[in-house]
């Protein structure tokens, strides 16, 4: 199952691609995963405009392109990203269906 973004997210990602003047048909999102956080492994987020490298996977979702390099796709696969606005604050969200716990913020995960 591939990477998926929410409809709110995709807009929130175009929004950002927009005030940052990135050039949209060119920027990608690279989402991954590195060890660290309080649950043993921190999600990352970037936008980039490096082309797919080798053992990137490469999808789109809502118009987005997303890369997410080989091993972190191993703990991602099937992953919605939504984006949520709220009065606690305003952030993306990660429903991650390989993931056994996740810390009380979000941010991180085990597997």
């Amino acid at each position: 199952m591939p990477i998926t973004l929410s409809e709110t997210a995709a807009k929130e990602i175009k929004t950002i691609i927009q005030q940052q003047e990135l050039p949209g048909e060119s920027t990608r999102l690279r989402v991954g995963v590195k060890g660290g956080g309080c649950s043993g492994f921190s999600y990352m987020l970037d936008l980039t405009e490096d082309p797919k490298a080798e053992g990137d996977e490469e999808m789109e979702s809502q118009g987005v392109k997303i890369l997410c390099d080989g091993r972190s796709y191993m703990y991602l696969n099937g992953t919605e990203i939504d984006f949520r606005d709220e009065v606690m604050g305003r952030g993306f969200v990660f429903k991650n269906p390989n993931a056994t716990s996740t810390c009380g913020c979000g941010s991180s995960f085990n597997a």
